[in-house]
């Protein structure tokens, strides 16, 4: 397993960041409680195959569930071993709102001391915001939390997930953080635009939604009457698959490994098969210039259209 620096941090991480949302809680296509998930002893065991196979860098968030204890349990005599990001609680309230000042920053704290009980460490690697919108960008007290945290060393790098390219753009023109991890694939490249800025600002990008929950593999078949142009498009990216010798989940990997602006990819892993797929797929054999900007031009024309929270209301992904 290949490693890249995260931006200017100074870290060097796998090219696979290992995501636990799906062992900490129930999450994705078919998954719908626990009885569908890896019971504890299976969890721990798959976290510690991961990094005797070469993937050190290990996403969650205080929002996954049981997801941080397990990586606890898992590495608690390896931590000097493995990258550990963690994500805080969401800051507003079930309205939307914003706390004060006070209570936002005490609010991250809280957070951060909760994970680090969970993951049985004294300090992360990577601390973020966890769906920063652009109010919660250009709030000074936030970034300054976070900025003080790590003059401290109790984090070593922080950074942000954003949605949208606005957002992105946000982050990196504060100055304020480290890295940002987007939402980039196949289907929805609008995040490409930000790539150069963040190299050239010294930001790490980290990809996520590379399958689209699933989408993009075989998931993505039979889908519902209002999917029908999606699965269709989906079709397409069969010209680039070398005629068969790597699947659909695997091109959408490399697609995104092809941008050298990217530090790593974050893959939900919840099965030894999915463990063995990403690390095939992250060979170090990426898409060449040509078969890259083949593949930017098949762009899902109507990018907005892609919105799998929207989809999952409307029982589209059931």
């Amino acid at each position: 397993m290949n490693k890249r620096p995260l931006g200017n941090t100074g870290i060097e991480v796998s090219e696979i960041a290992f995501g636990t949302v799906e062992i900490g809680m129930p999450y994705g296509l078919g998954v719908n409680s626990a009885k569908d998930m890896l019971n504890e002893r299976d969890a721990i065991k798959l976290l510690n195959d991961a990094l005797d196979r070469g993937i050190n860098f290990f996403d969650t968030a205080r929002m996954y569930g049981n997801s941080e204890t397990l990586i606890g349990k898992a590495f608690v005599s390896k931590r000097d071993q493995v990258v550990l990001a963690s994500k805080c609680r969401h800051l507003r309230d079930e309205q939307g709102n914003l706390p004060e000042p006070k209570q936002i920053k005490d609010k991250i704290l809280a957070s951060l001391e909760e994970s680090l009980a969970c993951l049985r460490t004294d300090y992360l690697d990577i601390y973020m915001l966890h769906q920063a919108d652009i109010e919660i960008l250009r709030h000074e007290e936030i970034g300054q939390t976070f900025l003080e945290l790590k003059a401290k060393g109790i984090v070593k790098a922080i950074g942000v997930s954003t949605y949208s390219v606005e957002e992105t753009g946000t982050a990196i023109d504060s100055g304020v953080w480290d890295l940002i991890q987007l939402p980039f694939n196949l289907m929805d490249q609008r995040q490409a635009a930000m790539f150069n800025q963040a190299r050239e600002s010294g930001v790490g990008i980290i990809i996520r939604s590379v399958l689209l929950k699933g989408l993009l593999s075989d998931r993505g078949k039979d889908l519902p009457a209002p999917l029908a142009e999606v699965e269709e498009h989906i079709k397409r990216y069969g010209t680039l698959t070398h005629g068969g010798e790597f699947d659909l989940p695997a091109l959408a990997i490399k697609f995104a490994l092809s941008f050298p602006e990217v530090s790593a990819v974050l893959v939900g892993i919840d099965k030894e098969t999915y463990l063995d797929h990403a690390l095939k797929a992250a060979n170090g054999q990426y898409l060449n210039k040509n078969e890259r900007q083949l593949a930017r031009r098949l762009a899902y024309p109507q990018p907005e259209f892609i919105n799998l929270p929207h989809w999952d209301k409307m029982g589209w992904l059931t």
